[in-house]
């Protein structure tokens, strides 16, 4: 025997609001779609995607740091209404 697990390693990506890093399946994906941020909870969208935890919190900070923009590599401030809302819905 080698000494090696046959034991998958779990992915992890890092949330853009707290900085934290996490299991990528406690993460919602999130991407840009028209100039606005949408939740991606099945992570089978087109493009480039950044990562959040579902809590009001770390999306409130994500937002003042102005995270996506900087994810997503564009210029102007996206819409996060629709994310914001699937927070919340998600939350209760």
């Amino acid at each position: 025997m080698s000494g090696r697990t046959h034991a998958r390693a779990c992915p992890e990506r890092t949330c853009v609001g707290c900085r934290e890093r996490a299991a990528k399946s406690d993460l919602l994906r999130i991407v840009a779609v028209e100039g606005a941020c949408a939740p991606d909870p099945r992570g089978t969208l087109p493009g480039r995607g950044a990562y959040v935890h579902p809590a009001s919190v770390c999306l409130d900070q994500a937002v003042r740091r102005r995270a996506f923009s900087r994810a997503f590599k564009v210029k102007e401030a996206l819409d996060t209404a629709a994310l914001r809302d699937y927070v919340e819905q998600a939350a209760t």
